[in-house]
């Protein structure tokens, strides 16, 4: 008593890339990994324009990246629980 294999697949859902999600989890990490720390390396009077001491630069600058990769985790949460 053979089973067949296509009746126990079970169906997976169409890969459809990487969509909106991914693009902004990527545009983000990209932003948090490598800009924000360039400028800090680079350039770190950045925040200076705004009217930041160097030190409430270091301060303020890394603050970016964790309020993007917040509203992210957040977004991408929201949006992956809508669905089901």
């Amino acid at each position: 008593m053979k089973s067949d294999p296509d009746a126990d697949a079970v169906s997976e859902p169409d890969a459809d890339g990487f969509g909106r999600k991914g693009w902004a989890l990527t545009a983000v990490l990209f932003t948090c990994v490598l800009v924000i720390p360039g400028i800090i390396y680079v350039y770190p009077y950045a925040a200076g324009a705004l009217g930041f001491s160097f030190f409430q630069t270091y301060l303020a600058l890394p603050l970016i990246p964790a309020v993007l990769l917040g509203l992210v985790a957040v977004w991408s949460m929201t949006a992956a629980t809508r669905d089901q």
